[in-house]
């Protein structure tokens, strides 16, 4: 395999990434595409997820309501360092420090700052957009994943997919990115579109926003309404936002 490498060839890297067989949040290969890194995807249905990662020997993220480990994704394998990092926080921290020329997706003083929108966002934002995209997600997959994330699912809602994407959850949808313009507006160092300005760049906030537009996208597609309701709304405001990273989703198959 030929060697990767970052941004201006000082440094050299090669990754592994385990991803599941679904549109998902797309945070982490943002983080590598801005940092220049070449990689190479392990695509991973869901059913498979706990049993690839164990072998990888990577940590689960959190426990089960019964208790038992639970093993999510994304994560990454770096073998020049042979580290494994899971979760797209985690995994741009690990570039930052590990690969710290070019861009800093954690500016230093920035990272309170940042875990404060972690949680708005996912409040306000995400957990909305996965109510009405859900559906569509299920769609998305191929066969086994389809039927382990509708029945995974279902068990956590404790209703049919079909009955999450309610014009309750668009109201909240859309309160949340009204929100968030307020917030963009407010910095005028720049034009708007990104949460530390036009000197700081762009920041892991702004990508984590981003992967939830990607998401979006590719699960409802560009011609559905719901798609053109979301970019129409605040002046094509996400349309703009979504615009500047278009160039950093290039995909190896």
């Amino acid at each position: 395999m030929v060697p990767e490498h970052v941004e201006d060839s000082v440094h050299t890297a090669r990754y592994h990434l385990w991803q599941a067989e679904a549109a998902d949040f797309v945070s982490y290969r943002y983080a590598l595409n801005l940092k220049g890194l070449e990689y190479k995807t392990e695509w991973v249905e869901y059913p498979d997820i706990e049993g690839v990662l164990k072998k990888l020997g990577a940590p689960p993220t959190g426990k089960k309501s019964d208790g038992r480990d639970h093993y999510t994704l994304p994560v990454i394998y770096d073998p020049t360092t042979k580290r494994v990092v899971e979760d797209s926080a985690k995994i741009a921290k690990y570039l930052d420090e590990t690969y710290p020329d070019g861009l800093k997706l954690f500016p230093a003083g920035t990272d309170a700052f940042q875990a404060a929108f972690h949680d708005f966002i996912w409040e306000h934002v995400g957990h909305p957009l996965l109510m009405l995209a859900a559906v569509d997600t299920t769609s998305s997959l191929l066969p086994r994943s389809q039927i382990y994330f509708r029945s995974s699912r279902e068990e956590v809602y404790g209703k049919r997919l079909e009955e999450l994407g309610t014009e309750e959850e668009w109201q909240k949808f859309e309160a949340g990115l009204e929100k968030l313009r307020g917030y963009l507006e407010g910095n005028r160092e720049g034009n708007g579109l990104l949460l530390m300005g036009a000197r700081s760049g762009i920041t892991y906030s702004d990508i984590q926003f981003a992967g939830m537009l990607v998401w979006a996208k590719v699960v409802w597609g560009e011609e559905s309404q719901n798609w053109k309701r979301l970019v129409g709304l605040h002046g094509g405001k996400w349309d703009m936002f979504y615009a500047q990273f278009s160039k950093f989703e290039q995909v190896d198959i």
